[in-house]
């Protein structure tokens, strides 16, 4: 079970310039990974079990202070504030030296990495993009991982994102980082693959100022949304609570 007081969570977008370099994990949480760590054990265990973990929610952030958790984030930080600032770091670093930096993209379809690779050209001309799109199935065969464990260690990149959505994406990271020979940071960011190549629209500003981005989800997607918000966000506050008690009993 997945206890939110005693996760250790980066406390705002100014401290991503502190993460170390080498090869090192880095996993977001929200409310609805929350739920799915209380009843998936790996899950739990491949966020708790990550370099750093961050607060990509409001909700979060909040209940980090009612409940007097270990770590008190100041602001919410979306996978697509740790994409931006990861993708600029290694831009201007391409800009000092004579090769350009590597990025791969490994999830989602050809047709959303095509359309990443021709933005991202645009906008981070230093960086070379390598992407690899895996078979679009519930579970993979060990003929697949391994597959895709190669591809990642033959491209040797300087930074990876890795986008399956949650928890799949987490889980096979975690199940898989001691065989990934490489030395960058590693990002599970998920909706950020569609959010960059423009296949999805993210929430307009006003939203995720005032921490209504679940609603503008909800309303663009309501036959696949509508568990996650209008039966997830009561069952958060009840896993919250429950927490809480617990805590208290002890």
């Amino acid at each position: 079970m997945l206890k939110l007081s005693e996760l250790y969570l980066v406390g705002s977008k100014d401290e991503l310039g502190m993460i170390p370099e080498g090869k090192v994990l880095i996993n977001t949480i929200n409310a609805h990974s929350y739920n799915v760590a209380q009843k998936d054990a790996a899950f739990a265990e491949a966020l708790t079990k990550g370099d750093y973990l961050i607060p990509d929610g409001a909700s979060i952030v909040k209940v980090c202070r009612w409940t007097k958790a270990k770590s008190q984030p100041k602001e919410r930080i979306a996978g697509w504030d740790l994409y931006t600032f990861e993708m600029q770091r290694l831009n201007d670093k391409g800009k000092k030296g004579n090769d350009k930096e590597r990025v791969m993209f490994m999830g989602s379809s050809d047709t959303v990495l095509e359309k990443i690779r021709q933005r991202a050209a645009v906008d981070y001309p230093n960086i070379e993009v390598v992407t690899y799109s895996p078979p679009y199935k519930a579970e993979f065969s060990d003929e697949d991982n391994a597959a895709i464990v190669k591809a990642i260690n033959e491209a040797c990149p300087d930074l990876l994102w890795i986008g399956m959505t949650a928890p799949k994406q987490e889980k096979w990271v975690w199940q898989h980082w001691s065989e990934l020979d490489i030395h960058c940071h590693v990002g599970t960011i998920g909706a950020v693959f569609d959010f960059y190549a423009g296949t999805a629209k993210r929430a307009p500003l006003w939203c995720q100022q005032h921490s209504m981005e679940w609603l503008y989800r909800l309303l663009k997607e309501p036959k696949r949304m509508w568990r996650r918000y209008l039966l997830g966000n009561p069952l958060f506050i009840i896993n919250v609570l429950r927490e809480r008690t617990a805590k208290k009993t002890r």
